[in-house]
């Protein structure tokens, strides 16, 4: 499969995934009961993989930096937000998950962003002179 078709079929699921992966996080930060997952999984480790997962998703829909950035720092504001709007929910807003949901949406960034860089860069082999 060419990097093209992988790059095409990524854009394709992130697309279509992003907006209920959104309500999912949303649910999951505002419902009054914790998820059971929660029993089992470090609170700070899901805050980053869905923010890390949102961002990742959103660098691989954008495709553009500046356009990415700009997302990123949308999704820090969200999380934040959410983390405001729990205290309204029953449930206690906290600095420190905000501080993981802002950690995975850099790693998130960084990680969409290698990924674009390596479907999308020329191979060294074929800009080479014969």
């Amino acid at each position: 499969m060419s990097r093209e078709k992988i790059l095409k079929s990524i854009h394709f699921l992130a697309l279509y995934l992003f907006w209920p992966a959104i309500a999912l996080v949303v649910w999951g930060e505002l419902s009054k009961e914790p998820a059971a997952v929660e029993n089992l999984v470090w609170d700070k480790a899901l805050h980053f993989t869905a923010y890390f997962g949102l961002s990742g998703m959103i660098c691989l829909v954008l495709k553009n930096w500046r356009r990415t950035l700009v997302a990123a720092i949308s999704l820090i504001l969200f999380g934040g937000a959410l983390e405001i709007i729990q205290g309204f929910t029953g449930r206690d807003p906290s600095f420190y998950d905000e501080l993981a949901n802002t950690i995975g949406v850099l790693a998130g960034f960084a990680a969409g962003q290698a990924i674009l860089w390596l479907l999308t860069s020329k191979s060294l082999a074929a800009t080479r002179p014969r």
